[in-house]
């Protein structure tokens, strides 16, 4: 087979896409089939996701898809990580998904870590601590009867699979995001399970990018795991050369760091909260999850304005770095009125307060910027991976003064694009399981540099000193 056309399935926190990838060894080409909404939905006192709306949206692409290229060869989904569907013994679901931005978790982290211990924790997951992590959230639900009921857990993409196809199996890359992962085996960890008093059962069969996942049953069309975490599929089409590179997956999120053969345990990345993360083909994502446009988006939806383009203009003619906030604040992770809380952290640290969209969104921007700074530094540091440039892959990547102010923060080239990196690299995964592709991971990302485009954003002479002394403002004792 020379040419394979394939169905990527990718699922974000505010949207979600089905699409069509035609690969051969010359290049792959997406287009888009449908792309629907995805919000949360609160339930009394929960945040939930509409999982059977989701399930719904991803077939009718998928029928779509179909349609168009009846030889379509294969299927692989992707979505975020963490959250999941409890299933009963005859595979119903009891509930639908809570959303990670739920408070059922606060306080849970805390009491989870006494018990078992942030060390021991670290050592065996390699982790990094975040009040949402699946561990927590189980944690938090333990009495409820919906987990007495349970007798599997599937995180979000192997739900959706396991609707599709009736097999049921849990990818490791997602499943590495949960905190119950051992990060050395890439198996679940036993021990941890049952020191934090969850139930066994829940946790089935690990699948690898690559293998198969069954038969979508309406559409008789294989299922391919793919890194069905989104930030996986990602890295796999970072158009990298050799090894010295970090990255920027950009959306909803930034995944700030590296791409490593090994983890790294030790007790300044704990203490640094890096996370080590299943990639495709045995990789380690050393990364730190920093709060991303999210931060943007959530000011945009209470300023009700969707013109990204014309705010970004308006916020490049603002004074350079005159208010920031840490954007890592945990005060950010929830929904709400962004603005304020951004006012309300630049009056407490004295700095003059934002007076319109177009300076809350600069503020955004080169905060945002300089905690990319911190975490590329940070995981080249701690990794001892030395980097030459700095790929920004994902919807960040159309953003020109993020990336202008990456490059100028990080004092290195910043090389966007692709923007659909996330639907590009499960398309590769496909594409080589089907014997379309060969090689590792560098033959894939060659294939991206010779059929994308991609935009190199230089740092700016002479702007070391103002993003360091920014960084003094920000965190004075670090």
């Amino acid at each position: 087979m020379s040419t394979a056309t394939v169905a990527a399935v990718d699922l974000g926190a505010a949207s979600g896409r089905v699409m069509l990838a035609s690969v051969s060894p010359d290049g792959v080409a997406l287009e888009e089939v449908r792309r629907f909404d995805n919000g949360p939905v609160r339930l009394l006192d929960t945040l939930h996701w509409d999982a059977l709306r989701l399930y719904s949206e991803v077939l009718a692409g998928l029928r779509t898809a179909v349609a168009r290229h009846p030889d379509l060869a294969s299927v692989g989904i992707d979505s975020w990580a963490v959250d999941y569907g409890l299933l009963d013994r005859d595979g119903a679901l009891l509930g639908n998904p809570v959303h990670y931005r739920d408070a059922r978790t606060d306080g849970v982290m805390e009491t989870v870590v006494a018990k078992l211990g942030a060390e021991w924790l670290y050592a065996t997951t390699g982790l990094q601590l975040l009040p949402f992590n699946t561990l927590f959230q189980l944690a938090a639900a333990a009495d409820t009867p919906a987990v007495a009921a349970a007798e599997r857990m599937l995180l979000i993409p192997d739900l959706l699979s396991y609707w599709l196809t009736g097999v049921a199996g849990t990818e490791v890359t997602n499943a590495s995001t949960t905190q119950l992962l051992d990060v050395r085996t890439r198996e679940w960890s036993s021990e941890l399970v049952s020191r934090a008093g969850l139930p066994a059962r829940l946790l089935g069969d690990l699948r690898r990018p690559g293998d198969p996942a069954g038969v979508v049953r309406d559409l008789d069309v294989p299922v391919t795991a793919v890194g069905s975490h989104d930030t996986a599929s990602a890295v796999v089409a970072v158009p990298a050369r050799g090894e010295r590179f970090a990255y920027i997956s950009c959306g909803t999120w930034s995944l700030v760091g590296v791409e490593l053969p090994e983890p790294v345990l030790s007790e300044a990345s704990r203490a640094a909260n890096f996370t080590n993360e299943a990639g495709a083909d045995g990789t380690v994502r050393y990364l730190r999850n920093v709060m991303g446009l999210w931060v943007l988006q959530e000011s945009m939806r209470g300023w009700g304005t969707g013109d990204l383009g014309k705010l970004l203009a308006a916020a490049a003619e603002e004074p350079a770095l005159g208010a920031l906030v840490d954007v890592d604040d945990p005060v950010f992770l929830p929904p709400g009125d962004m603005p304020a809380r951004i006012a309300a952290a630049c009056a407490a640290s004295g700095q003059p307060v934002p007076q319109s969209p177009a300076g809350f969104t600069r503020c955004i921007v080169d905060s945002l910027a300089l905690a990319h700074r911190r975490a590329v530094r940070q995981a080249c540091a701690l990794s001892g991976r030395d980097v030459d440039a700095v790929h920004v892959v994902g919807g960040g990547a159309r953003n020109a003064l993020l990336c202008q102010l990456t490059a100028d923060a990080c004092g290195l080239p910043v090389v966007a694009g692709p923007v659909e990196a996330t639907g590009l690299g499960n398309a590769l995964v496909q594409a080589r399981a089907l014997g379309v592709l060969h090689g590792g991971l560098d033959d894939l990302r060659a294939l991206l540099r010779r059929s994308q485009e991609l935009r190199t954003y230089r740092p700016t002479r002479g702007a070391e000193a103002a993003w360091r002394a920014a960084e003094a403002r920000v965190h004075p004792s670090r």
